[in-house]
């Protein structure tokens, strides 16, 4: 497993501690690949991200939205049955997984089926940051009065 050293990035340049703070965490969560996970863009400010979350019911699963960071657990509740496995390949195993989020993207739903959760995002500008069209006004040539000449 490989580490990156962002030190040198802190001593050369002041205000993107909050990208190579980003950077780190993205490499930490990627040394985890469970639960798998897609993320699909739907239109031009819609996204989607589907995770596999086969065996968890509803109320085990937590999704929260903090800071621009989106947060999806899983904890499964302690079961004690008196099971014999021959071969056990469902991982059961509690979970946190985190999205980092961009600026003025938000969460409108999280469905589960067919041992997916899908949680569906939007960007939505404010208006102030929406590009918007400036009207431009025409003056009308003032008429010459009678007995003035035209320059």
């Amino acid at each position: 497993m490989r580490t990156i050293d962002f030190s040198p990035l802190y001593r050369s340049v002041v205000g993107f501690d909050r990208l190579a703070g980003l950077l780190e965490t993205a490499a930490a969560d990627a040394a985890t690949g469970y639960p798998p996970y897609n993320i699909e863009r739907t239109d031009e400010t819609s996204y989607r991200i589907d995770i596999a979350v086969a065996g968890f019911r509803p109320e085990e699963l937590n999704v929260e939205v903090k800071e621009n960071l989106l947060t999806v657990s899983g904890r499964k509740a302690a079961n004690d049955d008196a099971k014999k496995y021959l071969h056990r390949g469902l991982a059961e195993r509690n979970f946190d997984r985190k999205f980092q989020l961009a600026d003025y993207v938000i969460v409108t739903d999280a469905n589960l089926a067919d041992g997916l959760l899908s949680i569906s995002l939007k960007r939505e500008l404010p208006e102030a940051l929406k590009p918007r069209t400036v009207a431009i006004n025409t003056t009308a040539q003032p008429s010459l009065i009678e007995g003035e000449k035209a320059a």
